[in-house]
């Protein structure tokens, strides 16, 4: 267990077990996460906080998405990843340099790197990120870029910390399994102070995860109510949910917009993406 801090939050789950991320990363595919990593906003966070030369790693490289987009855009990456599934979904559709690792025990030379990029790993060690960070920073050359990422404590998830606490015991004791932790920024600046790094940015992103989680489940309500209130006028209102294409495309912007307002990503924002320079 990671040394508790006043707003680290620990989630567990029925569904982590040990083939978890063989079946996630089966539930996806190269080319669609690579078009989703062109078109993302947390691609040019992660570009613009690159240095323009030497070797990138990517731990914890899942696919290979973003191995790929960085060697397409100039720059010397590679990547390592724990499971042997997702490294081979990636080698069958592009010729990267990837290998399979402990991102605790890396097979690379102290000083080899001109940056290090994770993005969503290092919440899931149970021990906390501690391990993760300390490698790290061995296989980075002085004054090179950490680009990490972790779950946020954002304004939401401190509102309703208590309930989120509640939540974890509970399935724990049903026989959940450790997932990840959440951590605030300051949580994040100390970890990475106490492993020799100096934090440049912070930024929150993805603030529409818990909108997408919570908009399907009411659009599934209101076509059963529908339903119930007018039993067999559903091609009517299918026709009419085509018509409305349009204005939903632009409410999608407008919201789209918004949520990446700076009170919105710290209200909402899932992820921390945070850029550090090792001393």
């Amino acid at each position: 267990m990671a040394a508790s801090g006043a707003l680290m939050l620990a989630y567990y789950s029925a569904t982590a077990h040990a083939d978890f991320w063989t079946e996630h990363w089966g539930g996806h595919t190269v080319g669609e996460l690579l078009t989703v990593a062109r078109q993302s906003p947390l691609t040019a966070l992660i570009v613009n906080a690159l240095p323009p030369t030497g070797v990138v790693l990517e731990a914890g490289c899942g696919l290979g998405q973003y191995v790929i987009l960085l060697r397409e855009r100039g720059w010397r990456a590679a990547g390592v990843d724990g499971s042997l599934e997702a490294l081979a979904a990636c080698r069958r559709v592009a010729a990267v340099p990837l290998a399979a690792a402990d991102l605790r025990a890396l097979a690379i030379r102290s000083g080899a790197l001109s940056a290090y990029v994770s993005l969503g790993v290092a919440e899931h060690d149970p021990d906390g990120p501690d391990a993760i960070l300390a490698e790290a920073r061995r296989v980075l050359a002085p004054g090179g870029t950490l680009v990490i990422s972790v779950p946020y404590v954002n304004g939401l998830r401190r509102l309703g910390a208590p309930w989120l606490r509640h939540r974890a015991r509970a399935v724990a004791a049903a026989g959940g399994a450790f997932y990840q932790y959440a951590f605030s920024r300051a949580e994040v600046f100390a970890a990475l102070a106490r492993h020799g790094f100096a934090p440049l940015a912070a930024h929150p992103y993805d603030p529409a995860r818990v909108l997408r989680r919570l908009l399907p489940r009411r659009a599934r309500a209101s076509r059963r109510a529908t339903a119930a209130v007018a039993p067999g006028t559903g091609a009517q209102a299918s026709v009419g949910e085509a018509g409305d294409d349009g204005a939903r495309r632009a409410v999608k912007r407008l919201a789209r917009r918004a949520l990446y307002t700076e009170p919105a990503l710290r209200l909402l924002g899932h992820m921390l993406l945070v850029v550090a320079r090792r001393a």
